[in-house]
């Protein structure tokens, strides 16, 4: 991209234009995963709605490249484009909530920090990821699941309507009244389908929580996860525990006795009766007792913001993922062995539950096709150093690759990692995928949306 065309997009539009040579530009680059290190042409800061239609237009009549950023913490970095053009939106970052209605409005750029603490002030919630610095968008636009999905459903779940850019720079709505098919898609099809502007929400009542660590040495690991796996499921919806294989951080609440040392463990979210939060984990003590256990209720917002000062952005990642409906004993064997030898301090294994009010909704009414899945799984290689990075990532990948044949055969959309190729695509839309591929054809037929985990739009018919 020459200068010319770098200032006649300035001219076009109401937000800065960030070019190679611009004093912004290295900081502009940077996002969550610092393992990815790539040079678009330009970045779009986006003002509004106008301002996307205006550069949806101009980068696809000029045959530019088109990626879209939000909150960038999309861990295969497809935000950014060699040679493209970001969309990045993070100057929309806003957020209206209706207590009356219990609905929130937030813009294509917001956060999760930006929604909970938006929401928390009516005593209002909508299910979302476990960290605030994670961009709404991303993470709806995939499914999304966290600390209440087993009480309240996946983000996308309570998505009430979306609107949307698409790729001919027209402006729609989708809802189940309008564009229904559009609106199905959007509910775990990635972004795949258009610029999303503006989400609006569903929320539920939350607002202090019962938060929960219990850790157990590594070399218990099979006691606690054969009792786990039989445990939560059984247990209140109210309750949300994910697993973690893990190493413990240094600063409290932890005893300096404990730091760094390899565990496995269940970070736990009460969403009901404060008064029953007690009683709702008098069993953690069932299959053996924890090394480690900490309990107290705390403002949801505090429990969505506790992991970002721990992983905070400019790390280097690599991550895989997989859905299980069952924790085997030989995988749990495999979580032994690679958890006795994390990589670094900062590397984890996840299982997050995807069970209770995700499984209310049926097989077919998003675009989500994993309902029966029981747990979403990721293996994260971390750490600060880009000297350690080829570590960590073989260290993923090997985990990944002894623990596939123990899941569900897929991924959930946001855990597939750089390069993992289109069957791993396929793979997480399951029979949906052609469906998907319709939907592409009527709203992006050109495949203009495609830096992202791609559904290639259906051939027109003969």
């Amino acid at each position: 991209m020459d200068a010319t065309t770098l200032e006649e997009m300035r001219t076009v539009l109401r937000g800065p234009v960030i070019g190679p040579e611009d004093p912004q530009y290295h900081e502009a680059r940077k996002i969550y995963n610092a393992m990815i290190d790539r040079r678009p042409a330009a970045f779009v800061r986006c003002a509004d709605a106008g301002d996307v239609m205006n550069a949806v237009d101009y980068i696809r009549d000029h045959g530019l490249e088109i990626a879209v950023r939000d909150g960038g913490h999309g861990a295969a970095g497809q935000c950014l484009a060699d040679g493209g053009v970001t969309v990045d939106l993070s100057p929309m970052r806003w957020v209206r909530v209706d207590p009356v209605a219990k609905t929130a409005l937030t813009g294509g750029g917001a956060l999760l920090a930006d929604l909970d603490h938006a929401s928390h002030a009516f005593g209002l919630a909508t299910p979302s990821g476990i960290m605030s610095t994670t961009g709404v968008a991303g993470l709806t636009l995939g499914g999304g699941h966290g600390h209440l999905t087993r009480k309240y459903g996946l983000t996308a779940d309570n998505l009430l309507a979306a609107d949307v850019v698409l790729a001919d720079g027209s402006f729609v709505t989708a809802s189940e009244t309008e564009h229904p098919d559009l609106f199905w898609a959007l509910r775990g099809g990635g972004g795949n389908f258009g610029v999303v502007t503006s989400f609006l929400f569903r929320l539920h009542p939350v607002h202090t929580v019962g938060m929960a660590v219990t850790l157990w040495p590594i070399d218990r690991i099979r006691e606690v996860m054969q009792w786990y796996r039989e445990f939560l499921p059984r247990a209140s919806e109210d309750l949300n525990g994910f697993f973690a294989v893990m190493a413990v951080p240094p600063g409290p609440p932890f005893p300096e006795d404990l730091h760094g040392r390899r565990m496995c463990g269940v970070i736990w979210c009460w969403a009901g009766d404060p008064g029953r939060f007690d009683q709702a984990l008098a069993a953690v003590t069932d299959p053996v007792p924890p090394a480690f256990h900490f309990a107290a209720p705390m403002p949801y917002p505090a429990l969505q913001s506790m992991f970002d000062d721990l992983i905070p952005p400019g790390l280097q990642w690599y991550w895989r993922g997989d859905f299980f409906d069952r924790i085997t004993d030989e995988s749990i064997d495999v979580h032994h062995k690679f958890g006795e030898n994390l990589p670094s301090d900062l590397s984890m294994m996840h299982l997050y539950p995807v069970d209770g009010a995700a499984h209310r909704l049926g097989p077919d009414d998003t675009a989500w096709s994993y309902r029966d899945a029981v747990w979403s799984g990721v293996i994260g290689g971390i750490d600060p150093d880009p000297a350690n990075a080829a570590a960590v990532r073989q260290w993923c990948v090997d985990y990944w690759e002894e623990l596939h044949p123990h899941s569900m055969g897929a991924s959930y959309v946001n855990f597939i990692g750089e390069g993992e190729g289109q069957e791993r695509v396929r793979a997480t839309y399951r029979g949906h995928y052609d469906r998907l591929a319709e939907v592409k054809r009527a709203y992006d037929p050109y495949n203009l949306f495609h830096h992202n985990q791609n559904v290639q739009p259906a051939p027109v018919a003969a």
